[in-house]
């Protein structure tokens, strides 16, 4: 039996950027925002909790987020914040992560020709 894949594995580092985008538009726990990830990609990348904890944690290690236990829905959880650190560090790394999909775009798209490589 072969199991779905949902993420390639080119898609190292689009957990931490996705989260520093969410987190920085709302507080949110961890379970929510692996909705919230589902959601905003209309179902294409999906990150388990396995995958977000994680980078949560390390995350907070790294000053870029801020937690605080609250209760949200009668029940105790994290809820995360993007710190001004994380702010300035997403701020960087999405243009960084536009500047690589237009090239990679270009390049898909045959470069200069306009034409998919494949198409040649």
């Amino acid at each position: 039996m072969t199991s779905k894949r949902t993420n390639p594995d080119f898609l190292n580092g689009v957990p931490e950027l996705l989260i520093l985008s969410l987190l920085g538009r709302r507080p949110m726990y961890g379970y929510e925002l692996v909705q919230a990830i589902r959601q905003s990609t209309q179902g294409t990348l999906e990150f388990g909790e396995g995958c977000v904890y994680p980078v949560l944690h390390r995350l907070e290690a790294d000053g870029l987020l801020g937690s605080k236990r609250e209760t949200v829905g009668g029940r105790s959880r994290v809820v995360y914040r993007v710190t001004s650190k994380g702010s300035k560090h997403f701020a960087s790394t999405a243009t960084a992560w536009q500047k690589i999909v237009q090239a990679i775009s270009g390049a898909l798209q045959g470069g200069d020709h306009g034409k998919p490589a494949l198409a040649r």
